[in-house]
């Protein structure tokens, strides 16, 4: 038997798990093959690797490794490693790593556009990186900065600035001085302020400060007159700027978790679509506001103090989501029921008495309901009006040039109505209208006033109307992207429907379809299709039916009359939402079905012959 010393493990062998990074190591982690790979392609990857300090080789990527001997053959094996086919080094990636500061030398890659050295142990970057003039995104988050060297703002060209993660107490002023900056993360520091005179960065589209401990903003934020959005969450702010109308194409709003009382004024927000406060102090939505928010899709309310929601609520035609979970509401206003769009209505932890707990319990499609027969019901007892009366001037229920211009939209909906008059498409036509709603009416074709808007309309919505046949001039609408032709009596659409090549969402849902028609194949940028609630009986999966749909992405056939879902459905992997409950066939069994789009999907590939 061996002695207990024999088997004992040699200790001065062993490598210890943690040791101490040698230069020779580092240096090591970057081959000859992907120096060369370097040279060839202008991008370096050493993201991942451990790396203490960054090889020194990558500082002089391109110069020889030693003199050599210059033969013929020599010549022809170093061939695709001549100067004539290398590229200088435009992007370097540094992330993931333990470096702990970069080399001066980094002045050297004079040509680099992108950096990634986020995800280290970072305190400083040298003052040398101010010359490299080509850069145009730099990411530096998560990492343990406090601060930038003051020449790393002579940067003219840079758009993408990530400083995430960080150890910012101050943000310099000269930020304002990186002119052509289109994002900027400062997300996840210590600010308590941002510098004045950073409404110069008048490029900006994104700028992210969310898990800071802003307290106010500066006043010429509003100056960013190109934000699209704007992420101010959990920070101890009180206010928003009551000018923030200003920000014409402010899309999504994030102002979580902090703490505001009061809402803004949002008369100039006409392209908002996001807004986003929950977790506040706020105590009343003005029904002015709801005015001004045409395109408002979500509205997250929740965990405020709100005790009423005003009937103008009804004004928000566009809105998607509505969130007012854990606030002091004790009733619901009626008019909540006209939101054609509204698919997702959460009120849960509000004292609402007007509406059985068993109800509110049974989700957006239930309350919905309620309200609207609780509607009719009331309106029952009123006097009947005519359409003659409806489409009258004097009602002025088609709204004017000035509300369309204010607006970009021609919204003509719940009016009960048959047509409408041509002047109102002129008007809008004159005021370039992109969205237009005619939903919830009683039109039984198309307007023929609706092909002034062929050259501006990037959304249509035709919903809940008495339409049979779509019209040939649909397909003129080059600019399209969205059209909701649903609940109608829709069994077919022209052969020239194939011809809308912007066209990102259809939905033909609630319509008399029994197959899909052959057009809806043609339409390449098609993302989104909702065809439930019709009479389909096949799903064409095929590359000359769904397959060629390369960007769908959802596909919606709940409650059709589907018998077979053919296994090659599985193939379509751009695919991330598909809903086909409520159909005929029997496998895949409805366990399979509700586990979700990826378990159906996995199903369907296991099960294709080889």
């Amino acid at each position: 038997m061996a002695s207990r010393a024999s088997r004992r493990p040699n200790l001065r062998n062993l490598n210890p798990v943690f040791h101490k990074r040698e230069k020779s190591e580092d240096n090591s982690e970057l081959s000859q093959a992907m120096i060369i790979q370097a040279r060839k392609s202008g991008v370096l990857n050493l993201s991942g690797r451990a790396l203490a300090t960054v090889p020194d080789k990558v500082w002089n990527l391109h110069e020889p490794e030693k003199e050599v001997e210059v033969t013929l053959d020599t010549l022809m094996e170093r061939e695709e490693d001549a100067w004539w086919n290398q590229r200088a080094l435009v992007n370097l990636d540094l992330s993931s790593n333990t470096l702990t500061s970069v080399s001066p030398k980094i002045q050297n890659l004079h040509d680099l556009t992108v950096l990634s050295l986020y995800d280290n142990a970072l305190t400083s970057i040298p003052k040398e990186i101010g010359q490299l003039e080509k850069l145009t995104r730099v990411n530096l988050s998560r990492n343990k900065l406090k601060e930038l060297p003051a020449e790393f703002f002579r940067i003219r060209d840079l758009k993408n600035l990530n400083l995430a993660y960080n150890c910012f107490e101050e943000l310099n002023p000269d930020v304002s001085d990186l002119h052509m900056l289109e994002v900027l993360d400062v997300s996840n520091n210590n600010l308590k302020s941002l510098p004045g005179g950073i409404g110069f960065l008048v490029r900006l589209t994104q700028l992210l400060c969310s898990h800071n401990h802003l307290k106010e903003l500066p006043d010429d934020l509003v100056n960013m007159r190109s934000l699209q959005k704007l992420d101010l969450m959990h920070n101890d702010l009180e206010l928003l700027p009551m000018d923030i109308g200003s920000l014409r194409k402010l899309q999504c709003l994030y102002a979580q978790h902090n703490d505001i009382r009061l809402l803004p004024d949002f008369d100039g927000c006409v392209e908002l679509q996001e807004l986003h406060i929950a977790n506040n102090f706020i105590k009343e939505v003005p029904g002015d506001l709801c005015s001004k928010l045409p395109h408002l899709k979500i509205l997250d309310l929740r965990d405020n103090k709100i005790e009423k929601l005003p009937d103008e609520i009804a004004l928000l035609q566009s809105l998607i989501r509505l969130d007012l979970s854990n606030n002091s509401i004790n009733s619901l206003p009626n008019s909540l029921h006209t939101l054609a769009h509204l698919v997702s209505l959460q009120v849960e932890g509000n004292p609402i008495k007007s509406i059985r707990r068993d109800i509110l319990q049974c989700g957006t499609s239930r309350i919905l309901k309620t309200l609207r027969d609780r509607s009719q019901m009331h309106s029952s007892s009123m006097p009947e009006v005519k359409d003659s009366a409806l489409v009258g001037e004097e009602n002025h229920i088609f709204p004017d040039k000035f509300k369309i211009r204010k607006t970009r939209s021609l919204i003509v909906t719940m009016q009960n109505i048959t047509t409408i008059p041509d002047k109102v498409f002129h008007d809008a036509q004159e005021e370039a209208a992109n969205i237009v709603d005619l939903s919830k009416n009683r039109l039984e074709e198309l307007p023929e006033g609706l092909q002034k808007l062929t050259d501006y309309a990037t959304e249509i919505i035709l919903s809940q109307n008495f339409i049979s046949s779509i019209p040939v001039f649909i397909s003129k609408f080059s600019r399209l992207s969205r059209l909701d032709v649903s609940c109608n009596n829709l069994s077919e659409l022209p052969k020239e429907f194939g011809l809308l090549a912007m066209l990102r969402e259809l939905n033909i849902a609630n319509n008399k379809f029994k197959d899909f028609p052959s057009c809806i194949y043609e339409l390449q940028g098609l993302e989104i299709l909702l065809a439930r609630e019709n009479q389909i009986e096949k799903i064409d999966a095929s590359a000359t039916g769904l397959g060629a749909l390369k960007r769908l992405a959802t596909l919606d056939l709940r409650n059709n009359n589907i018998e077979q879902v053919p296994p090659i459905l599985g193939n379509l992997k751009n695919i991330t939402c598909l809903d086909i409950i409520g159909n005929r066939f029997r496998q895949p069994r409805h366990q399979i079905l509700e586990k979700g789009t990826d378990a159906v999907m996995s199903y369907l590939r296991d099960r294709i012959p080889n």
